[in-house]
């Protein structure tokens, strides 16, 4: 009937109460988030690419078959690539690339401060700037693992999602907080995974779990069907496991490195004076008040702090696993290669900084409580007085850089020729250090540089130990390559159409080859008569089938009853209708 007013709710109500409390400060916690983002990034800012290890970024990208995984290649980069290239189509790539680096700093901080049941800011404040401003974060910035650093910025939304997963609504919210881990790729969706399927809770947790799974299941598919469909299979064997082991950067071991959030295998991308005994120290206090605050005051968080709780134990024990007992690891990639995943075991460690992040946290909230209100300030800056080298750009290693004209002329060479025919990269490496990137070494851009198929070798050496070429293309021409004979011959017959030689790299090895750009910076060569030979994709069909299926469950999440992100957290508010 008109003007009949609906009855109150007091279950809705108590949502509503929720929701409000938890979604007031979240416009503080972005802007926090990307003062620290401008503040990590610094020379960076500027017009141009910083590249750094697997942060590759290049101008104008192009959706190509590689793009979406449809090369042979392993699809570390899908559906990452897919999503930049996107992104790049509306802005500039490198502002493209600003764009994805904040944003990780805008939602680590933002979801972190949405864990802390407080309805202060300040201890929400406290929790963000330590999720977004810790060594995990730094070192894996370094090495330039920006698309996993997405599944990590979203993994307190995935937490609080998968305790929830049986819960009506559940599995909506849970798609829609893995959409950071799913861009992100495999390694991203990994590590969030195994922690969303820790939080369900194990009783009576079978339908959320299966909730988990299938939520998995659907978003990895960009990169699980070409991976399986390849021509050469899913690689993976136990070798390396060692050198990829977690690694002591502090003063107290490998163990305690990883309980400190750091502990990477690669000694490179360590911040520059971190681990250093005082400020180590230091912030070993801050991590075990921040533990003992989350196991002391466990009774404010909702239900989620137990599941939380083992994702941190389980993360660290897998963390620990390449270095404390590298031969059960070995065995487990050789009953199946996919757990070669676990090598890196480091990145792991996520769930503990959302504990420890939200410890810290609830310890400022109970300070202010104690009218302490300074020992919350001190928590709130300790993460960057403590680590100050993350800022300005880790104190200079990330640098925006342009690439060179010479890239550019070839590019346009090659772009403009119909012939058929693939690139191939000498020097035999994959990761480069050029001098116009202040020698700073990254994977070879020139695979997403250019529109053609390219064949590096993508063959990864640590230390001693080289983990074999995957790229099947790669795999045939390794050994003539390695031989130290001419190769124009070889590469004709294997369909090798143009070579890029970095500049200073050996030519002589090209006999009868077309010299057509010299600089610098990089010599390009094409071979005259390259024999077309057919070449063994992955199955087109299949992959668009896969990626058909992940934009309805998209769809599906984001757009029912007006899904965001944040709508993890919040639970679900029902909506009565007036009767």
């Amino acid at each position: 009937m008109a003007g009949r007013q609906p009855v109150p709710d007091p279950v809705e109500d108590r949502f509503l109460t929720a929701a409000v409390g938890r979604t007031r400060h979240h416009p503080a916690a972005a802007l926090t988030g990307l003062g620290l983002g401008l503040l990590v990034l610094g020379p960076g800012l500027a017009p141009g690419f910083v590249l750094s290890y697997d942060m590759v970024f290049v101008p104008d990208p192009a959706f190509t078959r590689m793009t979406f995984g449809l090369t042979g290649t392993v699809p570390r980069h899908v559906p990452s690539d897919v999503v930049v290239t996107a992104l790049a189509a509306v802005v500039p790539a490198w502002a493209a690339q600003r764009l994805v680096l904040l944003g990780v700093f805008v939602m680590a901080c933002t979801a972190a401060a949405s864990l802390v049941p407080s309805r202060r800011l300040l201890p929400r404040l406290v929790a963000g700037v330590c999720y977004a401003w810790n060594p995990f974060v730094a070192e894996r910035l370094l090495l330039g693992q920006w698309a996993l650093l997405l599944g990590y910025a979203a993994l307190p939304w995935v937490l609080v999602a998968a305790s929830r997963a049986g819960e009506r609504g559940g599995g909506r919210r849970l798609v829609c907080a893995l959409i950071p881990a799913a861009v992100g790729g495999f390694a991203a969706l990994a590590m969030s995974g195994l922690a969303a399927l820790l939080m369900v809770p194990w009783r009576g947790g079978w339908g959320g779990r299966a909730k988990v799974v299938a939520a998995l299941a659907v978003l990895s598919l960009p990169w699980l069907v070409p991976g399986l469909l390849r021509p050469g299979g899913v690689p993976g064997d136990g070798v390396a496991v060692e050198a990829f082991a977690a690694r002591a950067d502090t003063p107290f071991g490998t163990l305690g490195s990883l309980l400190l959030l750091g502990g990477v295998w690669n000694g490179e991308t360590v911040p520059v004076g971190y681990g250093a005994p005082v400020t180590a120290s230091l912030w070993a206090l801050v991590v075990a008040g921040a533990l003992f605050a989350f196991g002391r005051f466990r009774d404010r968080v909702e239900s989620w702090w137990r599941g939380a709780a083992i994702a941190a134990v389980a993360g660290f024990a897998v963390a620990a696993l390449g270095a404390v007992a590298p031969p059960v690891l070995e065995g487990a990639i050789g009953l199946w290669s996919g757990l070669a995943v676990f090598r890196d075991g480091q990145q792991f460690v996520a769930p503990l900084a959302v504990v420890v992040a939200v410890g810290l946290g609830l310890a400022a909230d109970r300070a202010i409580e104690a009218r302490h209100p300074a020992v919350a300030v001190g928590a709130l800056l300790a993460p960057v007085v403590l680590l100050p080298s993350l800022a300005w750009g880790a104190a200079g290693q990330l640098r925006s850089v342009d690439y060179p004209s010479g890239w550019a002329r070839a590019k346009q060479i090659i772009e403009a020729d119909r012939e058929p025919g693939d690139v191939l990269v000498l020097p035999w490496a994959a990761y480069r250090s050029y001098p116009w990137n202040h020698g700073r070494r990254v994977l070879d851009p020139l695979p997403r540089y250019l529109h053609r198929p390219v064949i590096v070798n993508d063959a990864v050496t640590v230390d001693a130990t080289t983990v074999a070429p995957e790229d099947p293309k790669a795999v045939r021409l390794d050994g003539a390559i390695r031989a130290g004979g001419p190769l124009t011959e070889v590469l004709r017959a294997a369909g090798v159409r143009y070579v890029v030689v970095d500049a200073g790299g050996a030519t002589e090895r090209l006999p009868g080859a077309e010299r057509l750009v010299q600089d610098k910076d990089l010599v390009l060569y094409r071979i005259p008569g390259t024999r077309h030979s057919p070449e063994e994709n992955t199955p087109v069909t299949a992959v668009v089938a896969a990626w058909i299926v992940v934009s309805v469950a998209l769809f599906w999440s984001l757009v029912t009853r007006a899904t965001t992100l944040g709508s993890p957290l919040l639970g679900s508010i029902p909506r009565r209708r007036a009767p």
